[in-house]
């Protein structure tokens, strides 16, 4: 073992002893730290054995988050092999999940290919694309090697731009439909992305461009691995995607990230969990109003779990408030609250709030209010998103049965149903089985349940 690597070793011991010293300071278990770190507690556990590297990124975090003024970031410094040059990021930074093996053999056209880019990795926003042909010409041959994305006839902004306007693209597809074919081409999109990153980084540059846009990849990917029903590979993208973000010190992308995260654990059922990373949300930047926005409402999904009224309704006031508070630059960095895209996020979001706690409760008056947010989001839906359509179709027959309006509540689901089934969505089944449970457990012995259940094939 070599001098340097014994150093580090060293290192990583000496930063795991600090670690453990500064997180009983604040009185946190691993588990808990973890949790608002966006890991896994057994990183944290293999971080005060000393035995791993700590990803990077991370350390910087810890030091803000438990008091640290910066030490142990300077105990990394250090090393030997941080003393010189850029930054050295470790080679497991460039590692992706395994792909399925369904991934299509050539790039998938786009069907919604954007006219400019809201959002861009070098920019900011309000960029240029090049045509979709060239943009699939770019990934067919970077796919096989990365080296095509420098020596492309177009700039490095413009391949940063055609990749970007894929992921936009395929994400509007998934809207739609969550293909083999959608998910294996934005994988494809990620690896690109990812090796291009690695390349730079072994030219001696910073590849923070690349890691931003690998990390927007990854929360697109996990989540439509999410939505076939694959919830640890999408955690595992939302993980890796995590990691990108803190190494390119992007914000957006790590506070869009955790609303997933929030969203696949609350899904589990996890209620600590995702209020645990809602509370992570807003401490990303608390002075960005969207982000306080977003955790409020993730932070009142979790509290409905638990039943908690009082807690889930404030959150729920305190949302509005900051999504009142909206600027220019929240806009820009989280395009999808503006206008009606805007209002529907929002009032689905609270919708499924206040059905959940009023499932709970029992709390008609609460149920009724679920009513009206859902079928406002409902309204500003555009037909063509048919999933997300079933979706708050058969969230809005869940709030009728839980308000006692067992009619409504048919009459609502019944033409969806078999369209429902068929689809076979993470989040769709989720609403079927909660509006199945309802059912059975309100109305066991009426013809209407009956009549609804036959419809409703159960999951093991």
């Amino acid at each position: 073992m070599g001098a340097d690597t014994v150093a580090a070793r060293q290192s990583w011991a000496e930063f795991g002893r600090r670690l453990r010293t500064l997180r009983r300071s604040a009185g946190l278990t691993q588990r808990q730290l973890a949790l608002r770190m966006g890991y896994h507690h057994t990183l944290i556990s293999k971080l005060e054995g000393g035995v791993r590297e700590p990803p990077a990124g991370l350390p910087l975090r810890l030091d803000s988050l438990l008091g640290g003024g910066g030490e142990l970031l300077a105990i990394l410094a250090d090393r030997p092999d941080a003393r010189h040059g850029a930054p050295v990021l470790p080679a497991t930074l460039f590692s992706t999940t395994p792909r399925d093996s369904g991934d299509p053999a050539a790039p998938r056209p786009v069907r919604h290919w954007p006219a400019r880019l809201l959002s861009c990795p070098l920019h900011g926003g309000h960029c240029e694309v090049p045509p979709l042909a060239d943009a699939l010409t770019l990934l067919a041959a970077a796919d096989g090697d990365p080296r095509r994305t420098r020596t492309w006839p177009g700039t490095e902004a413009d391949a940063v731009h055609a990749l970007t306007a894929l992921i936009v693209g395929y994400t509007q597809d998934g809207l739609e439909s969550v293909s083999t074919a959608t998910v294996g081409s934005v994988e494809r999109v990620l690896r690109v992305v990812v090796r291009w990153a690695e390349t730079l980084n072994r030219h001696g540059t910073l590849p923070v461009p690349q890691l931003r846009l690998a990390a927007e990849c990854a929360q697109i990917a996990g989540w439509l691995r999410v939505e076939r029903g694959q919830r640890v590979l999408g955690m595992a993208w939302f993980a890796r995607g995590l990691t990108w973000a803190d190494v390119a010190g992007d914000a957006v992308a790590r506070a869009t990230l955790l609303c997933d995260v929030c969203t696949l654990v609350r899904l589990d059922g996890d209620g600590a969990s995702a209020l645990a990373y809602a509370r992570e949300l807003g401490a990303v930047d608390p002075g960005r109003a969207w982000m306080t926005a977003m955790s409020h409402l993730h932070q009142a999904r979790a509290q409905a779990l638990s039943g908690d009224l009082r807690e889930c309704r404030g959150r729920v006031v305190l949302s509005r408030r900051a999504l009142d508070r909206l600027g220019g630059r929240d806009l820009l960095e989280a395009p999808w609250l503006a206008g009606a895209t805007g209002r529907l996020q929002v009032e689905a979001s609270i919708g499924g709030t206040l059905r959940d706690a009023a499932a709970i409760t029992g709390d008609r008056r609460i149920a009724r209010q679920a009513v009206q947010a859902t079928e406002a989001s409902l309204s500003c839906l555009p037909a063509t998103h048919r999933p997300t359509v079933l979706l708050l179709t058969l969230r809005l027959a869940d709030a009728f049965v839980c308000s006692g309006q067992l009619d409504a509540a048919v009459a609502t689901a019944a033409p969806v149903l078999p369209e429902a089934v068929a689809a076979d969505r993470t989040s769709v089944n989720q609403e079927l089985d909660g509006l199945r449970a309802r059912l059975t457990t309100r109305y066991p012995g009426a013809r209407e349940t009956r009549d609804l259940l036959e419809h409703l094939p159960r999951r093991i």
